[in-house]
């Protein structure tokens, strides 16, 4: 709920969601507790973020894709759901460390394949950043802290040269006529390592 918020430009609705996002799933509170504390609205977001655990399915893999497809109908009635959903996954991406190595594989994989891809879609860069970065770091821990490291100790002097870059490119469009503005950024970890 806290990631939520801090988006800014959020509704009541998407925090109460983000709050109970997980309610259904690891408490006895049921769908229509929700409806009835909270309202429809929250009921059908938390609906749509609520994974298919208590279903039987033939294998992990079958419940998974069930799941994935539960989410993206929700998403086409509210984009709300999958606001809420990427949130999740970075939170889980930050307490990543307390889950079994196959699990950490398996959820940073997931999220290089399709979070971060959905993330970068609509234009959520800082968040699409953060995604792949901890999924980096979480797959490839020595590659993470050698860049990690290299891009630390030439900072400063990354700095300079972006800042002179951009000065430069602001004076020639100002040269030209042209009305233009210019900004620039460093590449994050998981973009250097690709």
């Amino acid at each position: 709920a806290r990631i939520i918020a801090d988006l800014g430009r959020v509704d009541e609705v998407m925090v109460a969601a983000a709050l109970l996002h997980d309610a259904v799933e690891d408490t006895r509170i049921e769908l229509e507790d929700i409806r009835r504390a909270f309202g429809a609205e929250v009921a059908m977001i938390v609906d749509g973020v609520t994974k298919l655990d208590r279903l039987r399915f033939d294998s992990k893999e079958h419940q998974q894709a069930a799941s994935f497809r539960k989410m993206l109908v929700a998403m086409a009635k509210d984009y709300r759901v999958l606001i809420i959903k990427l949130c999740d996954r970075l939170h889980n991406l930050r307490t990543i460390a307390a889950l079994p190595a196959w699990k950490q594989e398996r959820t940073a994989r997931e999220t290089l394949d399709i979070y971060a891809p959905l993330a970068h879609r609509l234009g959520m860069e800082e968040l699409k950043v953060q995604l792949e970065d901890l999924s980096f770091a979480a797959l490839h821990p020595k590659r993470y802290a050698e860049i990690d490291h290299m891009v630390a100790v030439r900072a400063p002097e990354r700095e300079f040269y972006l800042t002179q870059v951009l000065e430069d490119v602001r004076n020639r469009v100002t040269e030209l006529g042209i009305p233009a503005e210019v900004a620039g950024r460093e590449k994050h970890l998981y973009s250097i390592y690709e």
